[in-house]
C-alpha cells in the first residue's frame, strides 16, 4: 500500500504543503495518509477533499486535492491571528496563580477554520485510510485514530496543540496534546498498518536551526526553541529507524520503498510575526524541494 506520511512542524507545515503538491503532481496516489501536529491538519484537509471528490465522481484527482490544500493555506493563513489569539497578561497571570493555566495563546481561530472547511461525512466516506496521532498527557502514550472515531476532529486539534503554548484538549475525560512529543513522523504506524511504499514529508532538516541573538526571556520564543531542539532529534530518530527498517525489508523477502523529503537547511518562521509572504515563501521552497527529490529518484509509479 502507498502511504503519504506527514510530519509535524508548526507553521513550517507550509513547506510541507509545497512538497505535497509536487509529490501528487508526480503521479503518486496515496492509499494511506498519516499525520502528526501540522501534518495532522494537512492530512485532514487532504482526506476531506478526497472524500468530497469521491462522493461526486467516484474517483480522486490527487493533484487537484493538493492544489486545494495549497489554496487553503494561501487564503486563510496569512498572520498569527488566523491561528491563535494571545491571551491577556492579566488573565494569564491570574490563571497561572490559580492553577488554571490554559496555554499562552487561544487556538480557537484555527479550530474554527478546520470546522468551517471540513465535512465529517467527507472524512468518514473517503477512499483512503487516514490516521492522526495525539499524546495522552496522563499516560504519555500516543494514540492514533481514524475518521470513524466520533472525536476525530478533537484529536486533530490535540495533535496540533503545542504544549505550554496551547491548551490540552479534553477527550473522553482525558487530556491530549501534540503527537510530536512522541513521534514527529508517524512512519512506524503506517508500516504497522501495511504500508509498503512510503513518501515521508518532514518539515525539519537534519540540522538544527541556530538563531542569532535568541531572546530566552520571551516565553513564547523559549517554548518554540525548546520545541525545535526536541522535535529535530525525534524526527531524525523516526527517519533513521524507518530507513533501517526499509533497508532490511529485502532480507525479509518483502521489498519496501521509502522516499524522504525534507529541507536541506533549517527553515525559519517566526510564530509571532509571520505574514502571507512568509507562508508563500515556504510553500515555494517546499515545491522546489519536492520536485528536486522526485527528479533524483525513479518517477513515482501511478497506482495500478
Amino acid at each position: 500500500m502507498k502511504a503519504l506520511v506527514l510530519g509535524g512542524g508548526s507553521m513550517k507545515g507550509a513547506f510541507q504543503v509545497g512538497v505535497i503538491q509536487a509529490v501528487l503532481e508526480s503521479g503518486f496516489e496515496p492509499e494511506m495518509i498519516y499525520g502528526i501536529s501540522v501534518g495532522a491538519l494537512n492530512t485532514t484537509f487532504l482526506a476531506n477533499e478526497a472524500g468530497h471528490q469521491f462522493h461526486d465522481n467516484k474517483q480522486v484527482q490527487w493533484p487537484v486535492a493538493g492544489r486545494k490544500l495549497l489554496e487553503f493555506w494561501i487564503r486563510n493563513i496569512t498572520q498569527p491571528q488566523d491561528i491563535s489569539i494571545l491571551r491577556s497578561r492579566v488573565k494569564l497571570g491570574v490563571n497561572t496563580l490559580m492553577s488554571r493555566f490554559d496555554g499562552i495563546v487561544n487556538p480557537q481561530p484555527l479550530h474554527q477554520l478546520i470546522r468551517k472547511h471540513v465535512n465529517k461525512e467527507n472524512l468518514v466516506h473517503n477512499p483512503v485510510r487516514v490516521k492522526v496521532g495525539a499524546v495522552n498527557m496522563a499516560t504519555g502514550e500516543i494514540k492514533y485514530v481514524a475518521p470513524d472515531n466520533p472525536h476525530f476532529l478533537d484529536y486533530v486539534f490535540a495533535s496540533s496543540s503545542i504544549p505550554m503554548l496551547m491548551p490540552a484538549v479534553e477527550i473522553e475525560q482525558q487530556l491530549y496534546q501534540d503527537g510530536g512529543m512522541r513521534e514527529v513522523a508517524p512512519v512506524r504506524q503506517a508500516i504497522e498498518d501495511g504500508a509498503t511504499e512510503i513518501v515521508l514529508i518532514a518539515c525539519h532538516s537534519p540540522l538544527l536551526y541556530q538563531p542569532e541573538g535568541i531572546n530566552t526571556k520571551n516565553l513564547i520564543t523559549l517554548i518554540e526553541r525548546v520545541r525545535d531542539i526536541t522535535v529535530n532529534q525525534i524526527v531524525n530518530s523516526n527517519i533513521i529507524w524507518a530507513e533501517n527498517y526499509i533497508d532490511r525489508s529485502v532480507l525479509r523477502g518483502k521489498p519496501m520503498k521509502l522516499t524522504v523529503i525534507r529541507p536541506k537547511i533549517p527553515l525559519f518562521l517566526d510564530l509571532q510575526h509571520f505574514t502571507s509572504e512568509d507562508i508563500s515563501r515556504l510553500i515555494i521552497e517546499g515545491y522546489r524541494a519536492g520536485t528536486e527529490a522526485i527528479s533524483k529518484t525513479e518517477k513515482i509509479p501511478e497506482k495500478q
